[in-house]
């Protein structure tokens, strides 16, 4: 894991990154300018488990692809949820909070993934965890606003015109990030590769 200094506000953010673009560029960046972390951890996970391992390709190929994607001092680029043998974000945030008392930490994804957040294992564990902010995504504000997360936890939903407080709030505490959007998507690049090749 990257080493962080107690107290400070660190954003995670993970994902199978197959490959990272500039769609997770945006995300990170965005959280990174407006929760004022002093770190984002991008994980890079040994596979989703809601998709296709098929073609996915190795852990190392893809942290190779993220590293030459990253071009932000504030963000940390790790795999070790593979050491540790998790294969939910679940296990993962327990992990991490286990060994890092004294840090802020707070959960980071796109809309895209906000939408499905409610399939995830254990997911109210997890807004139960830690605060949680989402990035908007294109074509998904709608599907991410009207998912079963935000209708159930709407009133610990703060507004992201308060965003800097959202790392320092007990969760559960959610916010939903607007900027400019990033129209890159894993799928369509993977896509785009496979018409091409």
């Amino acid at each position: 894991m990257p080493y962080v200094e107690s107290s400070n506000v660190v954003g995670l953010f993970g994902g199978s990154f197959n490959p990272p673009h500039a769609g997770h560029l945006f995300v990170a960046k965005t959280a990174i300018q407006r929760l004022c972390l002093n770190q984002l951890w991008w994980m890079v996970t040994p596979g989703n488990p809601l998709k296709d391992h098929t073609h996915l390709p190795s852990l190392d190929e893809r942290m190779r692809l993220s590293l030459e994607r990253i071009d932000h001092p504030k963000i940390r680029l790790t795999g070790f949820e593979q050491a540790i043998g998790s294969k939910v974000s679940v296990d993962t945030i327990s992990y991490i909070l286990a060994h890092h008392r004294g840090v802020r930490f707070v959960w980071v994804m796109g809309a895209d993934s906000f939408a499905t957040f409610h399939h995830w294992y254990r997911w109210h564990d997890i807004i139960s965890m830690l605060p949680v902010a989402i990035i908007d995504r294109p074509f998904v504000h709608m599907p991410a606003l009207s998912a079963p997360m935000a209708h159930i936890y709407r009133s610990f939903r703060l507004d992201e015109r308060e965003s800097i407080r959202l790392p320092f709030m007990k969760p559960p505490a959610w916010t939903y990030l607007h900027g400019p959007l990033s129209f890159q998507s894993s799928t369509s690049l993977r896509l785009k590769e496979n018409n091409f090749s």
